[in-house]
């Protein structure tokens, strides 16, 4: 699974860092657990897809310990997976599959047989006619991160995606001559995380094809940052921790892992991302850290300590 041989990369790399610097951003990571189990967002109360990111972090730095493991299964039964829209099930689903990773609890257990038909029911609602999927039902355009998203959920179900031939055609339409791909069809102007969401796919459905890797590489190196990392767009000035991620690892996926230099990116990561205290923040800009973010920022280093 796409996800989990994701994981595994990041944690194989993580492995090579001190054992103290991945402790202040595990103890970043567990100080934004609430009572309640989740962990909190930017707003400061408990959320579902911050919660995710936070397992995930958790997950490659170490794994969660049995009372986390705990609190998080405590926290994902208040919510029926059944009612959320595809990013927060794909968060639930990812939660609990590390929950029973970590103490043999399997929450999907615990929901109603006819649980998977009708999450498949729900989604296939959101299907388009270009072949991808919209975030809700009333979208009338596909969206490449969505489309992703489905993707990464049908994996999770253990299920196949529908009509896949319909979903290449769909990502090939989203390339543009700039080499990268677009989020909706009306736009112009590539964006690097659209692009990894693309080469992502089409590497799953086994249709990256060399004239599309070479397009991407080029697209990618127009985003390169001065700073260090990789930039949203040509038109974003600076760069930030999730186009970083998603920039590097479309750029090692595709066999080019000296698109940029590697010190480099370390060096930016560590002096504009990276706490002290622990925990990653977005941007060199950006005022705090969270839980997302430094998922980015251990996903990063990983990356970079793997390919090493």
């Amino acid at each position: 699974m796409y996800l989990i041989q994701l994981a595994d990369r990041v944690a194989q790399g993580l492995k090579q860092i001190s054992a103290d610097r991945l402790a202040r951003h595990r103890k970043f990571l567990l100080s934004q657990q609430t009572e309640g189990g989740g962990f909190k967002g930017r707003e400061g109360d408990a959320d579902l897809y911050y919660t995710g990111f936070a397992v995930r972090a958790l997950a490659v730095s170490g794994g969660m310990d049995a009372d986390c493991s705990r609190k998080v299964a405590e926290y994902l039964r208040t919510i029926d997976p059944v009612t959320l829209g595809v990013i927060d099930l794909l968060s639930w689903l990812y939660s609990a599959l590390v929950v029973q990773a970590a103490s043999g609890t399997d929450l999907l257990r615990e929901l109603t047989p006819d649980f998977i038909p009708r999450v498949i029911a729900k989604i296939e609602n959101n299907r388009t006619s270009d072949g991808g999927y919209a975030k809700s039902h009333e979208g009338a355009l596909g969206s490449t991160y969505q489309s992703f998203m489905v993707a990464l959920t049908y994996e999770l179900l253990g299920q196949k995606l529908p009509r896949r031939n319909a979903m290449v055609q769909f990502l090939f339409d989203r390339q543009r001559d700039d080499g990268g791909f677009v989020e909706i069809a009306p736009m112009k102007r590539s964006g690097t995380n659209p692009t990894a969401a693309a080469v992502a796919l089409l590497r799953q459905l086994n249709a990256v094809e060399s004239d599309i890797a070479d397009d991407v590489l080029g697209f990618l190196t127009d985003v390169v940052s001065t700073e260090g990392g990789f930039q949203a767009n040509t038109r974003i000035p600076f760069a930030d921790g999730l186009s970083t991620f998603t920039g590097l690892l479309t750029a090692h996926d595709l066999g080019r892992r000296d698109l940029m230099s590697p010190d480099k990116i370390l060096e930016w990561v560590t002096n504009s991302l990276e706490l002290p205290t622990g925990g990653f923040r977005g941007a060199s800009w950006d005022q705090q850290a969270d839980v997302e973010y430094s998922f980015y920022g251990l996903g990063i280093l990983g990356l970079l300590f793997a390919s090493r």
